[in-house]
């Protein structure tokens, strides 16, 4: 199936001391915002940043135009800008821009959609 995005979908932008810093995740790459961290006490225990897990969920910020076929056609996405997903515990490569943490995963890294 071949669907095509408009670049404003394609396209995230950011103000980083005053600048507009453009994220536009490539080919099959999709820009994920993780959520935040729930503070959890077990038993009265406070744990620490170091032991405490990553969360797997996350909001989509940004997707790229799609995978590119030896054909030459371009297949389209099946996440959208504002899609809350699930992905691998270890995928993708942590960014950090203004202040905030921002995930680049790959489609096939993504799991589920909530």
């Amino acid at each position: 199936m071949v669907r095509g995005t408009s670049e404003s979908v394609c396209r995230t932008t950011f103000l980083e001391g005053g600048l507009k810093v453009n994220i536009k995740p490539l080919h099959d790459r999709v820009l994920v915002k993780p959520a935040k961290e729930k503070e959890v006490k077990k038993g009265g225990i406070i744990i620490p940043d170091t032991a405490k897990e990553k969360p797997q969920e996350g909001t989509v910020s940004a997707v790229g135009p799609g995978r590119l076929l030896e054909s030459g056609t371009r297949v389209a996405l099946d996440v959208k800008k504002g899609d809350r997903v699930l992905y691998g515990k270890y995928s993708g490569t942590e960014v950090k821009v203004d202040d905030g943490e921002y995930l680049i995963l790959k489609e096939s890294d993504i799991l589920a959609i909530v």
